[in-house]
């Protein structure tokens, strides 16, 4: 019993790597059953049978590759008092963790919409709690409070790492000290009067 015991488990093991290498190279969207069972080395049938459908697959893959990587700790970054301070730690801390992640993360976001539902509110949830961390600090309100959490926002997401790191070679740390440097714009910048 004991052995059929450590099989049943191997066995979901490999379905489970064999998920995240194939959401790591082709993506969530373009991952099939056939091809899970074919890099497991196991039929479609034992999938089913160890993973009912594709959200109990998923969250299982998601699950063992977060197990693997050092997350960004947003209860660090909110014990520093100074706003700056305080940004710049929370991106160098996100930007370490996108490059570590960055094959696999490209491919989550690229394929966003094709996510379980419950996982991309997680994603949403997410960003929210790191933009609320990095943005509270400068205790803006109102129409400067919208600018600051979009241009925070914008700092924080996969996509402006991607681009300013990867696409135009920036170091983690020169991108960390450019979206600092872009959030201050804003918040030293003088409100524009509305228009009339």
């Amino acid at each position: 019993m004991r052995r059929r015991a450590e099989q049943v488990d191997q066995t979901r093991q490999r379905i489970v790597e064999a998920t995240v290498e194939l959401h790591g190279s082709v993506g969530p969207a373009s991952t099939t059953i056939a091809a899970i069972a074919d890099r497991a080395g196991v039929t479609r049938l034992t999938v089913y049978r160890h993973f009912p459908d594709e959200d109990a697959l998923f969250g299982a893959c998601s699950a063992h590759w977060i197990a693997r990587q050092q997350l960004p700790d947003a209860g660090t970054w909110s014990g520093i008092g100074d706003p700056v301070a305080r940004l710049r730690a929370g991106l160098a801390d996100l930007y370490r963790f996108f490059r570590a992640g960055a094959d696999m993360l490209t491919h989550i976001y690229r394929d966003f919409a094709a996510l379980p539902e419950e996982h991309q509110q997680a994603l949403r949830n997410q960003d929210t709690l790191f933009g609320d961390v990095l943005a509270a600090p400068f205790g803006r309100a109102g129409d400067e409070d919208r600018r600051l959490r979009a241009v925070v926002g914008h700092a924080i997401s996969f996509w402006t790492w991607r681009s300013l790191c990867l696409d135009h070679g920036l170091t983690d740390a020169e991108a960390a000290d450019a979206m600092t440097g872009m959030v201050l714009a804003i918040t030293l910048a003088p409100q524009a009067e509305p228009a009339q």
